[in-house]
């Protein structure tokens, strides 16, 4: 998922789009989620990026994308770049699995 969302609309609120942009990055996960796992693989794990443009962006945890969302939002941020890469992780990998967004 690679996704720019404008924070800027002439009736909505801010923070309704930010939820809409929770929204959508929850149906993303879970629909990744949902795809077959390859054999050697035990789960699925998530890049993230996340900044006020594509060239801006950041490598952050699933964990703290919500955060990183948020600060953007309050540093005056009119848009939001949000990429999300899954990736298999194998079981002998060191990755922690990490919460659920």
């Amino acid at each position: 998922m690679k996704k720019t969302f404008k924070l800027e609309h002439p009736k909505v609120k801010v923070p309704r789009i930010v939820d809409s942009i929770r929204h959508d990055i929850k149906k993303y996960l879970t629909k990744e989620r949902k795809s077959p796992l390859p054999p050697d693989a035990k789960y699925w794990g998530f890049e993230c990026r996340v900044g006020q443009s594509e060239a801006l962006a950041e490598s952050v945890p699933l964990q703290s994308l919500s955060s990183s969302i948020d600060a953007l939002v309050e540093n005056g941020s009119k848009t939001v770049y949000v990429e999300i890469t899954p990736k298999p992780v194998k079981a002998n990998d060191t990755q922690s699995r990490g919460e659920r967004y």
